[in-house]
Order: C-alpha cells, then sequence, then structure tokens
C-alpha cells in the first residue's frame, strides 16, 4: 500500500493546505495524473501522484493545514487486495507527521539494495533500512520516523537520509495573512542559506547575439502573433544543450556529493506580479524544438502568474536560467537555488561596437553570466560552458 503525503515544494515550504481533491476512493490513477489542488505561499499547485494504483483511503480532507509529509491518502497497488477495514478501537492514526526535502519527489533511481533488509524500529513503527543508511542517519541525526523510503519494498536508502538531512537545515515562518512577506522572507532564506553554504565563483562572457535575431525576426515574419518565439527561447534552448559540454553544472548537491541529472529541467525564474518569483522547471527542455519550448514557456508563464504550477514543476529544475534583459538590465549576477549547483543569467542586447577579423562595427550583444558551486565545478569547465552557449547561439537554425 503506498502513501500519498503532502509534498515539499521548495526549502522554504513548512506545510501547505489542501484545497481539493480530483479523485475519490476506488478511481484509478498513474503515475503524472494530477490528483488534488494545494495551496501555499507561491499560490494554489497542482500535485501529481508518483505511482499507479487504486485511491484506497483519503485521509486529509479539503480546508485542512497540515505538515509537509503528512500522508494524504493511501493508494493500493495494482493487484493487491483491497485493504479490509479496521476494527473499531485498533485503527491507526490518520496522521504520520514527517519532514521530507526539496527533492522528495524527483525521479531519481534509488540506490541498489542488499538482499536482506535489517528492520528498525521507532517509536513502535519497524522501518526497512540497510546497514549503511541506518549508520548514516546516526552521523547526520536524523530520526528514521521522519524518512520516507524510497527503495525496494519503501526501505530507507542513503540518499533518503541525505535528502532527510537536507531538509532540516531550512525552515521558514510566514507571516499570517501576508503573503508578499512569507514569499519575501522565504526567498531571503533561501539565499542566504545559498550564500552560506555554496562556495559561488562567477563567469561573464559577451555574446554577438546577430545571427540568433536575425533568424528570429526572419522565422516570426511566417508565424502569427501568438505563434511568435521570444528571444528567450534560444537562450534557453542554448543552456539545455550546452549542459551536454558541462554535465557537471546539471545536478544537485547533497550531503558531501553531486548527484548528476541525465534529464535536463531548465528552472526559468518567474515574477509574481504581487512580488516575489518563483523558477518552475521546462521538463527535458533539451529534446523540445524552439516552438515547443515557446509553448511550453507561456503555458507556464500564465499558470504561473495565475498561480497554478504543478508538484513537479517546483522541485524538478535542475539549473536555473534568469534573464532580465526586458527590464533594462545589462548583467545579470545570480544566487544559485540549493541543492542546484548552476544559475545562468541573461542580460539586455544592447548595441556595442564589435571588433572581428580586424573589422569594427556594430553588433547587438549580450552579457551572459554562469554562477556555479565550486565544489561541483571549476572556472575551466564554466568557461567551456559558457563558449558552448554562444557556439550555439551562432547557428540559431540549429537548435
Amino acid at each position: 500500500m503506498a502513501e500519498f503525503r503532502m509534498p515539499s515544494l521548495g526549502a522554504d515550504m513548512k506545510e501547505g493546505l489542501l484545497v481539493e481533491w480530483k479523485v475519490k476512493p476506488g478511481d484509478q490513477v498513474k503515475r503524472g495524473d494530477i490528483i488534488s489542488e494545494v495551496e501555499t505561499q507561491k499560490g494554489i499547485i497542482e500535485i501529481e501522484v508518483f505511482t499507479d494504483g487504486t485511491i484506497e483511503q483519503i485521509l486529509v480532507h479539503p480546508g485542512e493545514k497540515v505538515p509537509v509529509s503528512t500522508v494524504l491518502a493511501t493508494i493500493r497497488a495494482p493487484g493487491e487486495e483491497a485493504k479490509a477495514p479496521h476494527e473499531e478501537g485498533t485503527e491507526e492514526p490518520t496522521f504520520k507527521y514527517k519532514l521530507c526535502s526539496i527533492a522528495a519527489h524527483r525521479k531519481e533511481g534509488p540506490e541498489e539494495q542488499p538482499p536482506e533488509l535489517a528492520p528498525a524500529t521507532t517509536a513502535g513503527k519497524r522501518f526497512r533500512v540497510s546497514p549503511s543508511a541506518r549508520k548514516l542517519a546516526a552521523e547526520l541525526a536524523v530520526n528514521l520516523s521522519t524518512v520516507q523510503g524510497t527503495g525496494q519494498g519503501n526501505a530507507i536508502t542513503r540518499a533518503d537520509i541525505e535528502r532527510a538531512a537536507e531538509a532540516q537545515k531550512t525552515t521558514v515562518t510566514v507571516a499570517p495573512g501576508k503573503p508578499e512577506a512569507g514569499m519575501r522572507q522565504a526567498i531571503a532564506t533561501a539565499m542566504a542559506r545559498s550564500n552560506r553554504e555554496i562556495p559561488h565563483y562567477y563567469l561573464a562572457t559577451h555574446i554577438d547575439m546577430g545571427n540568433t535575431m536575425r533568424w528570429l525576426i526572419s522565422e516570426n515574419k511566417k508565424r502569427s502573433i501568438k505563434e511568435r518565439i521570444l528571444p528567450v527561447v534560444p537562450l534557453i534552448k542554448a543552456t539545455a544543450l550546452a549542459l551536454g559540454k558541462a554535465p557537471e553544472l546539471n545536478g544537485f548537491w547533497i550531503g558531501d556529493r553531486l548527484q548528476l541529472q541525465q534529464a535536463v529541467h531548465v528552472g526559468f525564474a518567474i515574477s509574481f506580479r504581487r512580488g516575489g518569483l518563483v523558477a518552475p522547471a521546462i521538463h527535458h527542455a533539451n529534446l523540445k524544438s524552439l516552438p515547443e519550448l515557446m509553448e511550453s514557456l507561456h503555458d507556464l508563464i500564465t499558470r504561473t502568474r495565475g498561480g497554478r504550477l504543478r508538484s513537479s514543476e517546483l522541485t524538478d529544475a535542475t539549473i536555473t536560467v534568469s534573464c532580465l534583459g526586458d527590464l533594462g538590465v545589462e548583467t545579470v549576477y545570480g544566487v544559485i537555488y540549493p541543492p542546484q549547483v548552476a544559475l545562468v543569467g541573461f542580460g539586455k542586447i544592447t548595441e556595442q561596437p564589435w571588433a572581428e577579423n580586424g573589422m569594427l562595427g556594430i553588433r547587438p550583444v549580450q552579457t551572459t553570466t554562469l554562477a556555479a558551486d565550486h565544489r561541483a565545478s571549476d572556472g575551466h569547465l564554466g568557461a567551456k560552458f559558457l563558449e558552448a552557449i554562444n557556439q550555439y547561439l551562432q547557428k540559431p537554425e540549429e537548435l
């Protein structure tokens, strides 16, 4: 029997308000289905399920505010028999309060489990946990009762312990009735932690955007106003593709090691009209065409500002892009959002003198910056990454 829990949708989230269920007991669900809505300081988030099965029991009702990792519902696996009703007086407690991390729902494979896992008992509850995970929990002062296992048979792995320890580092108190203040405080908390714990290094380069802008003008003449591609779209695609030349920038630093990610989910910084910002993920940005990316970006911005994001969009970003050129900013110096290890900043495209092959001319130039975690990469790799972005932008027709 799987447990569907209140997800952690960021390092700033401590609890959530259940707004609505999209399912009822007996309904069949598939991985990726939206089955509930939760309200946080970032708006109303559509929550996806991460397992196939049948809704067995709903434990939290709309209008209830509960801590992160509270069990909201149970899901019966395909082929599993329905659970017999509890006799009166023997029913287990409705809620199990557990703290989970920002990475709790990332789709990363759990570590391989040994054939036999020793059981552990905490506060009357039994767990399946590997000896190495149990040892790590003791070293990091993580209570096993606060950890949701992701291994085979819900066994607790070392990765689960690391995520729980990471989540314990940051909590935030939201000012009642002041969502803007709460979001500002959450951002400040996350950025303070980033500056405190991440050894940033910064690189910057100037990119001739002439080829990209000419291609965009020509391409957009073939499209209706609604279908036109914005200049930021080639920047996102070039960033996603450039990670193939610098894979160490696409991942998470958790505990004391880099966890590389195969999928490229680009987080794009979007501001709220009432203040504050969020950087939801554009999934598999490296695999989308420019028109597909434009469609995804438009949809993401619309839903973000309407407060209708999905849980995976808040937890899956493997790198962040911040583009402030439309506000007149020429250079963006970013702060990495943990546990990511890199952020790319794009500034305003301006006409500047440009010397090439002994000739001086005027070109549309953009300053591109990289903020990266020195534990995961170094300046040499960062420079290769920025040059890869430049090379992709010189051939926009190939993006």
